[in-house]
Formats: C-alpha cells, structure tokens, sequence
C-alpha cells in the first residue's frame, strides 16, 4: 500500500508539472504572437505616416509652397494629387489652411494607391523653412483600406547644411481592411539625403527615419519599437524599402526588416532570432 502511495503521488507531480508546463507554453504562445501582429501593426503604421508625408510634399511643391529662395516653375511629382482637389486659404500670407479632398469614392494615384476622404493642414511657414510647422489631422481618410486617424505635427529642424524635420504623431490610430484597430503614438526624425539641390524634382528625393513609436491593440497590449537602423524611404517608391525596427515585447525581441532597397510592399518580422515571417506595408 506504501509503495502504491508513493507511486500515486509521484504521477500526480509528474501530471502537475506537465499540466503547468503547458499552461506556461500556451501563454508563451500568446505573448509571442501578439508581439508578432503589433510589429507587423508598427510596419503599417510607419509606412501609412511616410505616405501622408509624400502627400504634403507633393502639395507644397505643387503650390509654391515649399520656400521662396527656390526657382519657380512645374514640379515634377508622383502624380499623387492627380484626382485630389486642393483648397488653400488664405492666398497671400500664412499660417494657411489647405484641404486636399480625394472624394468619397476614393483616387487612385499613377502607382495604383487609392486614397479618400480629407487630409486637413495647418502650415505655419514655407515647408522647407527651419522652424515652420506643419500640423495634419484626418477626416475619414483611407489608404489602400486602411482608414487613418489622428494628428501628426511636422516641425522643420533644418540646419544650414541639413533638411529635416521632427514628427509627433498623437492620437493615431489605424483600422484595417478586415476591421481590426491599434493605437500608436510617437515622434520620429526625418531628413532628407538625397533631392535637396533639385527642389522642383521631388521624385528623386530620399528620406531617412529614426526614433520611435508605441503600439497598442484593442485588447489593450502594448509594444514599444525603436529604429535600430534607419529607415529609408524613396519618393519614387510607395513604400519604406529599407531599415530595421525592434519591436520588445515582455518575454520576446521582434526586428521588422523592410528589406534592402527594393521597391515593394514586402516586410519581414523575425522574433528572437528565428526563421523571419512577411507581411504586406499595407
């Protein structure tokens, strides 16, 4: 009877031990695909805020809007606010208020994007003048399926030597194609590396990206990311083609890849080091 208690007691150890272990397995799983679904949230949201940033480029090169000491004449773009229509008030001083409109149905740029709804913006001064200030909000606006929100500030923090601006997004928030949603926040630096001596010609200018941005699900999970390497973003490309994120999770590290200069819409995420998985930028 002694040995059989014994026995008895030694497979209930063995059954707690293998029913904890797998408890402890299927919350590790959770944790890990969580983190996964808000890296490839965070590629999104950097890639939708790079393309609100080639609309207000091609706006301000389209107006004259971009610094006085540039020559005058046709900008040559993208063609994104081909089928836009683009109010800016007042005509003759600023700070001015512009309205670029995509219609309900939505306009499909010359790379295939479709954009609706409003972009509304606040600008202080000439976009490439040190210390003006751009301020965006949206208003029921789309990008591919992606309905963005939120405000995001442009701050001109060019030297003599440099152009570049500092961006603070607040409030943001994304809802996908298939209705799921995240809240993201943060600031980032932008400058430009390549264009600034051909200010008309703004499909040969090249951005880099650097700082950070937290990440939060309707479940209210959260992720902090920082650009490990910076991120590079072509204007005569839709998408971000290059740099790396990381992602922190609480038990796992997930680094975003956009790859190495090729123009697609292809990203990976590879967690703790294993075989890297792909999502789409958007």
């Amino acid at each position: 009877m002694k040995s059989l208690l014994k026995l008895t007691g030694i497979a209930l150890g063995i059954s707690i031990a293998f029913t904890s272990c797998k408890k402890d397995n299927s919350v590790d799983n959770t944790e890990f695909e969580t983190t996964f679904t808000l890296s490839s949230y965070e590629g999104i949201s950097e890639n939708l805020m790079q393309d609100a940033n080639d609309v207000l480029n091609e706006v301000a090169a389209d107006n004259n809007l971009q610094g006085t000491n540039f020559t005058s004449g046709a900008a040559e773009t993208n063609g994104i606010l081909n089928c836009a229509t683009v109010t800016i008030t007042p005509a003759n001083s600023f700070p001015k208020t512009i309205v670029i409109d995509f219609g309900a149905g939505g306009c499909t740029s010359p790379n295939g994007i479709v954009r609706s709804g409003k972009i509304n913006v606040t600008l202080t001064d000439s976009l490439r003048r040190p210390g003006s200030v751009a301020t965006l909000n949206f208003d029921n606006y789309f990008v591919s399926g992606f309905k963005k929100e939120g405000n995001v500030t442009w701050t001109n923090t060019s030297t003599a030597n440099t152009k570049s601006w500092r961006r603070t997004c607040t409030n943001g928030k994304i809802t996908a194609p298939n209705g799921n949603y995240w809240l993201h926040s943060g600031t980032q630096n932008v400058t430009q590396i390549a264009g600034n001596n051909t200010p008309l010609n703004l499909i040969d200018d090249v951005f880099t990206i650097t700082g950070n941005r937290t990440i939060t699900n309707a479940a209210g999970n959260t992720r902090v990311g920082t650009i490990i390497n910076a991120l590079q973003k072509k204007a005569s490309c839709e998408n971000i083609d290059q740099g790396t994120y990381q992602i922190q999770g609480p038990n796992h590290t997930a680094t975003i890849d956009y790859g190495n200069g090729a123009c697609d819409k292809i990203a990976t995420i590879s967690i703790d080091g294993r075989p890297a998985r792909t999502f789409l930028l958007r």
